[in-house]
């Protein structure tokens, strides 16, 4: 048995047919099936991230939530490694995160953290199940979205050519800021009482925005929300700290610059 190798082809199943019974074939087609599936399903998830990306950030505590096996490949946007051939066959939008999962590549942490969790988590709270409670997640996720884009547009500028941020620029934080408040009205979470894959999205935002738009605990709901999510969700500092450190540090530096 020893000598059985692991993945067999149409021709090996055929030689081994000829020489033992139909039973024991098909016991045996039983097993390569098994042992072949094994080998595709050990294949670790390769995630292409940079710590300092909030929505890298966000896959990544999703993945910590999961306990899944990955293998990190760190694509440095500082140096623009998003740009590199090798990244661009992966996602030609030159964007992370972005996952392979047994060769399915996927891009944009909304679309990443979904999948991962309805392919990966039998308990459904996080992605519920239930459509309309999906639906709110869903909406929360596109509004995460918004807030994305305003971030980029703000902060990019500012740490690579030290343009400070214009008044409509800070205007639209605000906006964030207050609609963050409102969506937690009622509710302990995002999208209702439990935690959610939209928590996951919005958690690794907030204090940049912060930074940028200081509120001075004008919203208590936000306060005591970002407090439960880091009470909640797996490993956040181990996760969620080096990265977020790193960014409001060039961010306070490119802000008092000049």
């Amino acid at each position: 048995h020893n000598s059985i190798p692991l993945l067999w082809s149409r021709s090996q199943i055929i030689t081994v047919a000829s020489v033992y019974s139909q039973v024991s074939v098909i016991t045996l087609l039983g097993s390569i099936r098994h042992y072949n599936s094994l080998q595709y399903s050990a294949m670790p998830l390769i995630f292409y991230y940079m710590d300092i990306s909030p929505p890298a950030r966000s896959v990544d505590l999703v993945i910590h939530e999961l306990g899944l096996t990955v293998q990190y490949k760190i694509v440095n946007l500082l140096k623009d490694e998003h740009l590199d051939p090798d990244f661009l066959k992966v996602n030609p939008l030159h964007t992370i995160p972005a996952i392979e999962d047994n060769g399915f590549v996927l891009w944009g942490s909304q679309p990443i953290n979904t999948y991962l969790v309805s392919k990966y988590r039998k308990e459904d709270s996080l992605y519920p199940k239930n459509l309309q409670n999906r639906a709110i997640v869903d909406q929360r996720l596109h509004y995460s979205n918004d807030i994305f884009y305003v971030l980029k547009d703000t902060a990019r500028p500012l740490i690579r050519a030290g343009k400070k941020p214009s008044p409509e620029q800070l205007a639209k934080i605000k906006d964030i800021q207050e609609n963050v408040e409102k969506l937690l009205t009622g509710q302990r979470f995002i999208a209702g009482d439990t935690l959610t894959v939209a928590d996951h999205s919005y958690i690794t935002y907030l204090d940049i925005l912060e930074v940028l738009s200081p509120t001075e605990d004008k919203f208590p709901m936000t306060k005591q929300w970002f407090a439960r999510c880091k009470e909640t969700m797996k490993d956040f500092e181990k996760v969620n700290k080096n990265g977020a450190d790193l960014l409001i540090s060039m961010v306070k530096e490119s802000l008092s610059n000049g």
